[in-house]
């Protein structure tokens, strides 16, 4: 299992199908921003989001979006807030911005944000 500086510096990739995203690592999600949605809440309420971490990967489903492809248009991006899991979600050190990205044939890039891009944390 990969951490997730090791996805970020390898550049490895990450999956989506219809409204679900699948990470390469297992993460604590913190705060999610999809579109004009700001998303901090993540039980599953079937409203917003809701993450499910297995042994081998991190699992988001996004239940206002019935297929990311076609409601996120090519310049826009997921940016999402994750901690390490095993970390401490309190030490704003292992805050990790990251982006998604959309690609076709359900390929989800995945890049840090850069410290210089505004980001509401």
């Amino acid at each position: 299992m990969k951490s997730i500086k090791e996805v970020l510096n390898e550049n490895i990739t990450g999956l989506y199908f219809g409204n679900r995203v699948l990470l390469p690592f297992k993460a604590e999600i913190l705060k999610v921003v999809i579109g004009t949605n700001i998303i901090t809440d993540f039980s599953k309420n079937l409203d917003g989001a809701s993450v499910r971490v297995t042994d081998f990967y991190t699992e988001i489903y996004f239940y206002e979006y019935e297929n990311l492809e076609e409601e996120l248009s090519e310049y826009e991006v997921i940016k999402l807030i994750a901690v390490q899991q095993g970390e401490d979600v309190f030490n704003f050190d292992n805050h990790i911005p990251i982006e998604l990205a959309i690609e076709s044939k359900h390929k989800l890039l995945i890049k840090p944000i850069p410290d210089d891009l505004l980001f509401f944390e």
